[in-house]
């Protein structure tokens, strides 16, 4: 049965990064993240309603890469419905009913919670290079994961120490069956 890692977090803290080092070290796919296409295709002055559609495209983007996994090894997923959540609440101060009844609908084995450790690196879509914002994101992620029934771990240090650390995880996982 294939197992879903979802890695998560503010933006900057080497979600990117740590799905293609994980997806190399179990010799599998990773689904990358929607929004960054999407926003390099359609500018950075995104709307509440913009969100939905980048939604809808990580999902579709989520299947297609499940689909064609390898179900004997883990998929990586740069990004789920939760990041779509915190997005829309910090941006916009609500959220789409469908992300919401996405998130209850699909199930994942595994959360990955990228800590803001890392030095912010300036990209032309990153919009919060400020500690104060950052903090409030990433609390707004664990505050969903502590109330998650599925497992997750932090993801801390360096990018040897993240790797190591997620490493551990995904194993654990894969042994529990």
């Amino acid at each position: 049965m294939l197992k879903k890692v979802v890695i998560i977090g503010p933006e900057s803290t080497g979600k990117s990064t740590l799905c293609e080092q994980l997806a190399q070290h179990y010799d599998t796919l990773w689904c990358p993240e929607f929004a960054r296409e999407y926003l390099l295709t359609n500018g950075t002055s995104y709307t509440y309603d913009d969100l939905l559609a980048i939604a809808k495209g990580q999902l579709a983007m989520e299947d297609e890469f499940a689909a064609m996994g390898h179900h004997t090894k883990p998929l990586f997923i740069d990004t789920n419905m939760y990041v779509m959540k915190v997005w829309c609440e910090f941006a916009f101060g609500k959220c789409h009913r469908f992300i919401l009844d996405q998130i209850v609908q699909r199930k994942y084995d595994l959360y990955l919670l990228c800590n803001i450790d890392l030095p912010w690196v300036r990209d032309e879509l990153r919009e919060y290079p400020n500690p104060a914002p950052r903090q409030q994101l990433y609390k707004m992620y664990k505050d969903i994961l502590v109330n998650h029934p599925a497992p997750w771990t932090e993801i801390s240090g360096g990018y040897e120490e993240r790797l190591a650390v997620a490493i551990s995880a995904v194993d654990k996982i894969i042994r529990a069956g």
